[in-house]
C-alpha cells in the first residue's frame, strides 16, 4: 500500500489530508510532536477504515524528525507522499521542511516516484507587513524551496508542489478543511501544476 507521512499533523487541515489520501488506499503516518494528540487523530482515522499511526517528533529538530520518519519506514515501509501541515516560523517552514525532503528523498529517487507537497499561507506568494511579515519571509523561503525541488527532481521522478492557502481554515464557505485537502490529492495525482493558490471568491480571508 502507499504511504503518506502528514507532518506537522493537527485536527484541521492535516487531518483532513490524511483522510483524503486514506480513502484512496493510503497508510498514513502522523508526524508532531505530542503522541497523545497523534494517537487520538489515528483513533479518529481508523474509526473511517483508515490504517494509521502517529510518530511524535519535533520538527524544528532535524534529529528528531529523521528519527520519526525511519520510524514510519520500518512501520509501514517507504514513503510515497509527504505533506508539509506547518504554520510556524523559519524553523517550522523551512528547516522542517529540509529535514523531512533529506530523509524520505532518497528512497523516492531510488525508485524513481515519489510526491512532496509543501504548505504555506498566502504571504508566501503575496508579500504583507504586520504580523505576517515575518512569517511571509519565512512561507517564501519555502515556496523557492519547493520550486527548486520541482525542477531538479522533475526528471527523476518526484513531483514537489506548493500549495498556498490564502484564507483562515474554518472560516465560511471554500475555506473548509476538506475542500483545501482536494488540493494535495490533486496535485498527487495530476502532477501537472508547481503551485496552487486557494483562495475564495472576493478576495484572501
Amino acid at each position: 500500500m502507499p504511504v503518506i507521512a502528514v507532518i506537522g499533523a493537527g485536527p484541521g487541515l492535516g487531518l483532513s489530508i490524511a483522510r483524503r489520501f486514506g480513502r484512496e488506499g493510503f497508510q498514513v503516518a502522523l508526524v508532531s510532536r505530542t503522541q497523545d494528540k497523534l494517537d487520538a487523530l489515528a483513533a479518529r482515522l481508523a474509526e473511517d477504515g483508515i490504517e494509521a499511526a502517529g510518530f511524535a517528533a519535533d520538527v524544528t529538530r532535524p534529529d528528531s524528525l529523521q528519527s520519526a520518519l525511519a520510524a514510519v519506514a520500518d512501520r509501514f515501509g517507504a514513503v510515497d507522499a509527504t505533506a508539509q501541515d506547518l504554520h510556524k516560523q523559519l524553523d517550522y517552514y523551512l528547516y522542517g521542511a529540509v529535514a523531512a525532503v533529506r530523509q524520505v528523498v532518497p528512497a523516492m529517487l531510488e525508485r524513481g516516484s515519489g510526491t512532496l507537497l509543501f504548505s504555506t499561507g498566502a504571504s508566501s506568494v503575496r508579500p504583507s507587513g504586520g504580523a505576517f511579515g515575518s512569517i511571509g519571509v519565512a512561507a517564501a523561503a519555502l515556496r523557492n524551496y519547493s520550486m527548486a525541488l520541482g525542477i531538479d527532481l522533475a526528471e527523476r521522478g518526484v513531483h514537489a508542489a506548493h500549495v498556498a492557502i490564502g484564507v483562515f481554515i474554518g472560516s465560511g464557505p471554500g475555506t473548509e478543511p476538506e475542500t483545501i485537502a482536494e488540493h494535495y490529492w490533486d496535485a498527487y495525482t495530476k502532477r501537472d501544476q508547481a503551485e496552487i493558490v486557494h483562495t475564495v471568491p472576493g478576495g484572501i480571508r
